[in-house]
């Protein structure tokens, strides 16, 4: 029992050759001391058990060696590098900045420094976890790191580089070690087992790697965890059942479920999950980091990306085949929604049982059975052509051109048309859906007519309150000359339509529209704008409410645009809008304090005589 040695103790490696993962590293080393460039300073950084210690004693044993080899290796037979492979070198001292990390301790190690080496050339000084000294040794160790004696060679190694002082850092040849590859782990570990003579499934040590995070320190210590259980027989269902991993199994049979629509299994497999002390979080992002893996697997060059046994790659691989990306990348998605809603959710298992029902409803495509497909309008109303046929609402009816309408026509073109002689039997016959106009009272109304022939004309009627109504329509035009009745017809044939009737939740979100749709420089007005709501004041009458004269000047101005926009949007050829400004009430009279007391005293006759008791003039 006294002479077990843990495998991360005992095999540690002792020579640059023997390191594992840090190939770069290792061999800039070895190039220095061959070349006897060596700094004074060296800074080793990386995550946790990745060789930084390792391979600062390593250097350290070198660079004293009386016979060093060609290659840059240490001989380890002359009495330098015996002393340091039994642990009785004085040419190393190793300090734990954990512990000892005050003014004193980086003293007292500064009179060490003084000292001159017995055996070899150098002193090193390896100062583990330096980023845990305090700002003052930080800086009471700035000179002596800067301009040591000769003989002195410090090598500072932390996990957070970050925390170092940058007057530090610039004193020091940076090495970053990088995580251990999955692969460089499994290698190591079959060395491992086949010096100490274990048997092993090459399933079971991926599954070891890939539980240490790149650190062959916890890659080892969990390899003798599992020795110990299993008796120096390691497989794949003893590793997973003593560290508690997810087996693959599961995620495969899961993705064929999904896959196969089969919503129930889902759920009884995830509740399987459970059961056995999984949480819900590892194991959404265990499918996603699966979902991932079979996406990668379809292409056989990115295939060697899986860091996986051979036997799980052509799993992958064979699932890869029956699932199309489309339905791999709905499927991410859904587990990386649910995986960034897991922490926040109250009922946590609810959210992963809506996510495992999703993914189980997607078809081929990675479109969810539970949404809606696209939805098309159809036509509702119809236009009637000339002959009395009907025709789709957007099909753009040209009625025939007979001899009085071609007669007509041109003279309907003339902007000069007299309209003064507009007779109110033809305006009726060419707006049938617009009401009569109203009658006159006091106060002076002005009424804008907007239309497709001869411009907008002024007049001028009174009503009861200050509005302006812009009526768009088409215009009437006496002819000159030739037969009105032909001319009448022919613009009757060319309006005859069916206006919708309107609606007030849709005229409030075609009002929207039309700001949303209103340029930039525009931007101010538009926002005032929206709080205005149209209501529908009769037939195809729009009322505008506006808050004074300057607001309904300028409103007045893009009234056309507005008009022939809502036209459009409600298919109602003959809407009107008119504004009116609103009705402002009348200032409350303001009393002075004299006059605020005599009405309490009206209101309570005690008060007179209070100030009669007290003798005080009340008013």
């Amino acid at each position: 029992m006294s002479d077990y040695i843990v495998s991360a103790r005992k095999y540690r490696p002792q020579t640059f050759e023997s390191v594992v993962g840090q190939g770069a590293i290792a061999a800039t080393l070895k190039n220095a001391i061959r070349a006897g460039k060596l700094a004074h300073a060296y800074l080793f950084c990386g995550p946790r058990g990745v060789g930084k210690t390792t391979c600062a004693r390593i250097f350290a044993k070198t660079i004293n060696c009386m016979n060093l080899h060609e290659d840059g290796e240490a001989c380890n037979e002359c009495e330098s590098c015996q002393a340091f492979n039994e642990g009785r070198s004085l040419n190393i001292h190793e300090l734990d900045a954990a512990s000892n990390n005050s003014v004193d301790d980086i003293r007292a190690l500064i009179e060490q420094v003084r000292i001159p080496p017995q055996i070899g050339r150098y002193k090193v000084f390896i100062i583990d976890e330096v980023h845990m000294l305090s700002t003052a040794a930080f800086n009471a160790f700035l000179k002596t790191l800067e301009e040591p004696p000769a003989h002195a060679v410090f090598i500072l190694a932390t996990t957070e580089k970050h925390k170092i002082l940058p007057t530090i850092l610039s004193r020091c040849q940076i090495y970053d070690f990088q995580r251990m590859s999955v692969e460089n782990t499994i290698k190591h570990l079959q060395y491992v087992a086949e010096r100490e003579g274990y048997t092993y499934e090459p399933a079971a040590l991926n599954v070891i790697a890939q539980k240490a995070d790149g650190g062959m320190r916890d890659a080892l210590s969990i390899f003798d965890q599992v020795v110990s259980f299993s008796g120096g027989n390691i497989t794949y269902q003893q590793v997973i059942q003593n560290l508690n991993v997810l087996d693959y199994d599961y995620y495969f049979r899961l993705v064929d479920l999904m896959h196969e629509h089969r919503v129930t299994d889902c759920m009884l497999l995830f509740n399987e999950v459970l059961t056995k002390g999984f949480e819900g979080g590892p194991f959404v992002s265990g499918l996603a980091s699966h979902l991932r893996d079979v996406l990668v697997a379809r292409d056989p060059q990115t295939a060697a990306l899986l860091e996986v046994s051979d036997d799980i790659r052509q799993r992958y691989v064979e699932q890869a085949a029956r699932c199309k990306p489309t339905w791999l990348y709905s499927a991410i998605r859904l587990c990386n929604a649910c995986d960034q809603n897991y922490r926040t959710s109250r009922n946590k298992r609810l959210q992963v049982e809506i996510m495992l029902i999703e993914c189980a409803q997607l078809d081929e495509d990675g479109v969810g059975a539970g949404r809606r497909p696209a939805r098309h309008l159809l036509p509702i109303f119809s236009l009637l052509t000339a002959d009395g046929q009907a025709a789709a609402v957007g099909t753009p009816v040209v009625p025939q051109q007979t001899g009085a309408s071609a007669t007509a026509q041109p003279i309907a073109q003339n902007p000069t048309a007299n309209t003064a002689s507009a007779t109110p039997s033809a305006t009726a016959a060419t707006h049938p859906s617009v009401g009569p106009v109203p009658a006159e009272t006091t106060q002076q109304r002005k009424t804008i007519k907007f239309g497709s022939i001869g411009g907008p004309t002024l007049r001028h009627q009174s009503a009861k309150s200050g509005s302006t109504t812009v009526q768009a329509g088409i215009a009437n035009a006496q002819p000159t000359g030739g037969n009105s009745d032909a001319t009448t017809s022919s613009v009757q044939s060319a309006t005859t339509q069916v206006n919708r009737p309107l609606e007030q939740s849709e005229v409030l979100v075609s009002w929207q529209r039309f700001i949303n749709s209103m340029p930039r420089e525009e931007t101010a007005f538009a926002q005032r704008m929206r709080i205005m709501q149209p209501k529908i004041t009769g037939e195809g009458v729009l009322e505008v409410v506006v808050e004074n004269e300057e607001v309904e000047k300028r409103l007045s101005a893009i009234v056309p645009r507005i008009t022939e926009f809502l036209r459009q949007d409600l298919s109602n050829s003959s809407l009107t809008i008119t504004l009116r400004v609103t009705e402002h009430t009348v200032e409350v009279q303001r009393f002075d304090k004299r006059q605020q007391l005599r009405h309490f005293c009206d209101m309570n006759p005690a008060l007179i005589e209070l100030g009669k008791a007290f003798k005080l003039e009340l008013v």
